[in-house]
């Protein structure tokens, strides 16, 4: 699970609920199942209207998947760099067919499987950057869609927070002839879609947009760095060439250096 996404979403909550019980003893107020549901039934059908179904799934299940930790860190960067390296010196020794043994072990990875088996191909090295490159950017656009879903949708929760608040002063200004004291109640009651639309747009769906986003660029990051990688490889370059070529890319204290890696053997 990610801590930092849990413990901010339980933050965001407990800010709203304690300024609330900090201000007033009717707590009660804040909870109109009538206004929830209108925002939340409002925002989801305005987006399955306006975006394929599969998709909007997807954005829903992007949410949750906000607090399972990124996959991609700055540890894993730099045991990418060591894979290619390692690769770097299979192919000076033996060519690129041994590479064969060494999809079993990247199997997980479609990007990574499909870049070795374009070295086993025989592609040069501007084949296999442009054909990679090409996959990354497409990789990168297909899984911006549930962010840009979500952010949608948090245009969307506010809007319909607005329209419940109307339908709530309509009912209530209508009722004002009869009995004009519940002019105060009604209009509390009228503002609560409001509430809820910008909570659901602030605290959920545009933060999860937001983290969506963030991790897509940095698979994308990665992808750009193995794009590098396997040019290089599909061009025999040396293992030291691929090393400081690869490094250009990293933070300095991540970066892999072979020197220390032959010590601590």
């Amino acid at each position: 699970m990610s801590f930092a996404t849990f413990f901010g979403f339980l933050a965001a909550i407990g800010l709203f609920v304690g300024s609330i019980l900090l201000a007033t003893s009717n707590f009660g107020l804040f909870l109109d199942a009538p206004s929830f549901i209108l925002v939340v039934g409002g925002t989801l059908a305005a987006t399955f209207v306006g975006q394929e179904a599969r998709y909007v799934i997807l954005a829903l299940k992007g949410i949750g998947s906000t607090f399972i930790p990124q996959r991609v860190n700055r540890t894993i960067l730099n045991t990418e760099v060591g894979r290619i390296i390692r690769w770097g010196y299979l192919v000076k020794e033996k060519g690129f067919l041994p590479l064969e043994d060494e999809i079993k072990t990247v199997a997980s990875d479609p990007f990574l499987v499909f870049g070795v088996e374009l070295l086993i191909t025989g592609y040069d090295g501007k084949d296999v950057r442009e054909t990679l490159q090409a996959v990354a950017d497409n990789t990168f656009e297909r899984n911006m869609v549930p962010a840009n879903i979500l952010r949608s949708m948090g245009g969307t929760a506010p809007a319909f927070g607005m329209i419940g608040t109307l339908i709530g002063l309509i009912v209530m200004l209508d009722a004002m002839g009869s009995n004009p004291e519940m002019l105060g109640p009604g209009l509390a009651v009228a503002l609560n879609t409001t509430l809820y639309g910008v909570m659901l747009a602030r605290m959920i769906f545009v933060p999860a947009a937001n983290k969506l986003q963030q991790r897509q660029e940095i698979l994308r990051f990665r992808h750009e760095l193995m794009v590098e990688g396997f040019a290089l490889l599909a061009e025999k370059r040396s293992p030291r060439f691929i090393q400081d070529r690869m490094n250009s890319f990293l933070d300095p204290s991540i970066r892999f250096n072979i020197d220390q890696q032959m010590k601590d053997r």
